[in-house]
Order: structure tokens, then sequence, then C-alpha cells
């Protein structure tokens, strides 16, 4: 499955924008979007799944500056 991901950090205009990646993100998990780090908070399903592709939307926040991304 490949999960098309709009991330948004609320607050920040200049960050954020739509990746694939191969994992479900889920709440806690760390991501780069640009040369930053970024929490999931909150995962939300825009629509069900279509073929191999699933849509999901992903509201993050600032990661503390001990948290690794994976």
């Amino acid at each position: 499955m490949i999960y098309k991901v709009s991330f948004v950090v609320p607050g920040r205009r200049d960050v954020g924008g739509i990746q694939n990646i191969d994992q479900e993100p889920k709440p806690g998990d760390r991501v780069r979007i640009g040369n930053q780090t970024f929490e999931v908070v909150e995962v939300t399903e825009l629509m069900p799944p279509r073929g191999d592709f699933a849509y999901l939307h992903a509201t993050c926040k600032p990661a503390s500056s001990s948290s690794k991304a994976t």
C-alpha cells in the first residue's frame, strides 16, 4: 500500500506538503518536512483506499530537539 499523505503544521504556512510513503503514519511518529522534524499529532482518512493507494491527512507539530525522524 502506498500512503499519499497531506502533512500540515497549523500556524505554519511555510511548511507542509504531500508525500508518498510506505507506512501509515501514526500519532507520535516523527517526520521530516524540508529540513525540519515534526511530530504527527493526528491522522485522518480523506477518502477510502483505492487500489494500492490510501489518502490521509496528518496534522503535525514541531518535534522537540531531542527527537529523531524515521
